[in-house]
């Protein structure tokens, strides 16, 4: 077992378990985060008797995307600067993040991810570049920067369940409970949550049980097909879109309103509108 400050890693018949240690601030996205997940990743792909990568976490969220808190207060330190937004130098740092994630996708052994909780923004830019999702029924999918402030940095959006229904929910941002998430083919499939971290460690040393040459040749086979229609050159696009997006008027809005009245009141005001996320009004009987 390796600990590091943002998630620990273990190696277990073949299954080499990455998981997410951040519980208390729902395993957001840090820099620290992006460095662990780097180098756990690159040990599994290193290390012979590993056949397959399994990423979960602990706590009530699997990742609620990236920390508003460093990453507002970056967007503002550069705008305070005398020169003006540098695309490429933003580029270049998003770039950093979205290469771990297709981490996920291009390492050669079989990835899977069990989710609970929320997998929302930057989540989904880091899960959905894996093999295989399992996620509790109580999980909520979804890109809410969609309405200001972001543009998914990987594609996978498209890959995973079709032009039509990727533009239905990132032209509103909406969050995806976790049975329609399956039910349209964001993910493969839903469980009780109790049951998931038992359920997708079982189906990882399922699929740990095939000799690894057989694996790395079952996964660059279906991967070859998304690589042939474009992935790599929609990669780019969108990663550049999202700093395009954290710098037109609406966003540059949004980050001097998160100055003034908090970044999560200010996530709040702009998901209000639509009733969903942290905004979803209490079930009533």
């Amino acid at each position: 077992m390796t600990d590091r400050s943002t998630l620990r890693t273990e190696l277990n018949d073949g299954v080499f378990s990455i998981v997410l240690t951040r519980a208390h601030e729902y395993n957001t996205i840090t820099v620290q985060l992006r460095d662990d997940l780097s180098a756990a990743i690159d040990q599994a792909e290193a290390t012979s008797q590993v056949r397959v990568i399994l990423l979960t976490a602990e706590g009530p969220a699997f990742c609620a995307g990236y920390g508003l808190d460093w990453s507002t207060e970056y967007q503002r330190e550069q705008e305070s600067a005398e020169r003006v937004w540098d695309s490429v130098t933003d580029y270049k740092l998003m770039s950093s993040f979205v290469d771990v994630y297709m981490k996920l996708w291009h390492a050669s052994k079989p990835t899977l991810v069990g989710v609970q909780g929320w997998c929302i923004a930057g989540g989904t830019d880091m899960v959905l570049c894996s093999d295989i999702i399992v996620a509790g029924e109580s999980a909520v999918f979804g890109y809410p920067p969609a309405r200001v402030w972001g543009v998914p940095t990987t594609p996978m959006w498209v890959y995973r369940m079709g032009l039509e229904r990727a533009k239905r929910y990132l032209f509103t941002g909406d969050e995806i409970r976790a049975p329609e998430a399956a039910r349209i083919g964001l993910i493969l499939e839903t469980v009780p949550d109790h049951e998931l971290q038992e359920h997708v460690r079982a189906l990882a040393h399922r699929i740990a049980r095939l000799p690894l040459s057989q694996l790395v040749m079952m996964k660059m086979l279906c991967n070859q097909v998304a690589d042939n229609m474009g992935l790599a050159s929609t990669k780019t696009l969108g990663t550049l879109f999202d700093g395009i997006a954290r710098h037109t008027q609406e966003g540059l809005d949004f980050v001097r309103r998160a100055e003034e009245i908090g970044y999560r009141e200010a996530v709040r005001e702009r998901d209000d509108p639509f009733g969903d996320y942290g905004s979803r009004k209490p079930q009533t009987r």
